[in-house]
C-alpha cells in the first residue's frame, strides 16, 4: 500500500511537471433580439440555410454546396466580407418549432468544436424573439494564447458575429 502511494505521488508530480495543459473548456454564447414583426415574416427570412448573407452584413455570400434547405446534412459555404470561407453542415431543422442547428466543418476562425442553434419564437405582443446560441472551444491550446485566440477573445468574436447579424435583422424587418 505504501509503494502504491509513492507511485501515485510520483506520477502526479511527473504529470504536473510535464507541462500538460488542462483540457480546454467549452465556451457558450447566446444573443437574442426582439423584432417588431410577425413570427412568420422573421422565420421566412432566417430559415434558409443558404440565406445568411441576405441579412448578415458580415458575409459576402452564402451558397449550398450539397443537400437542400431544411434537410439535415446540407452543407453551405459562407464567404466572409474580407474573403475567408467557412463551411457548415446543417445538423437538424424543425420547421414547426422554427429552429435549426448546425456545425462548422472547416474554418479559418480561431475556434473548434462549434455547434450553433438559431430559433425564432413569438415574443411579447407584436414581437418576435430570435435567439442565436453556440458552443465551441478555442483552437489555440497553449496556456497563454494571444488575446484574440484566448477564451475571452474567441467569445468576443462569436458575440460580435451574433450581435451584428441580429441587429441587422431587426433593422431590415422592422417597419
Amino acid at each position: 500500500m505504501k509503494t502504491l502511494k509513492v507511485v501515485l505521488t510520483l506520477a502526479g508530480t511527473l504529470t504536473a511537471g510535464a507541462g500538460l495543459a488542462a483540457p480546454l473548456q467549452t465556451l457558450h454564447v447566446t444573443e437574442t433580439v426582439e423584432i417588431k414583426a410577425p413570427l412568420d415574416k422573421v422565420w421566412a427570412t432566417v430559415k434558409d440555410f443558404d440565406g445568411l448573407a441576405k441579412w448578415h452584413p458580415g458575409f459576402a455570400s452564402d451558397e449550398l454546396i450539397s443537400g437542400s434547405n431544411g434537410k439535415a446534412g446540407a452543407m453551405r459555404k459562407l464567404t466572409i466580407k474580407d474573403g475567408p470561407v467557412v463551411t457548415e453542415r446543417l445538423l437538424a431543422y424543425d420547421e414547426a418549432k422554427h429552429s435549426f442547428r448546425y456545425t462548422i466543418t472547416e474554418s479559418p476562425l480561431p475556434i473548434t468544436h462549434y455547434t450553433s442553434t438559431t430559433s425564432v419564437r413569438a415574443g411579447r405582443t407584436g414581437m418576435t424573439k430570435v435567439t442565436w446560441s453556440g458552443s465551441f472551444k478555442r483552437k489555440n491550446t497553449s496556456d497563454d494564447p494571444p488575446e484574440a485566440e484566448s477564451d475571452a477573445g474567441v467569445t468576443k468574436l462569436i458575440k460580435g458575429v451574433y450581435r451584428g447579424g441580429l441587429d441587422n435583422l431587426k433593422k431590415l424587418l422592422e417597419p
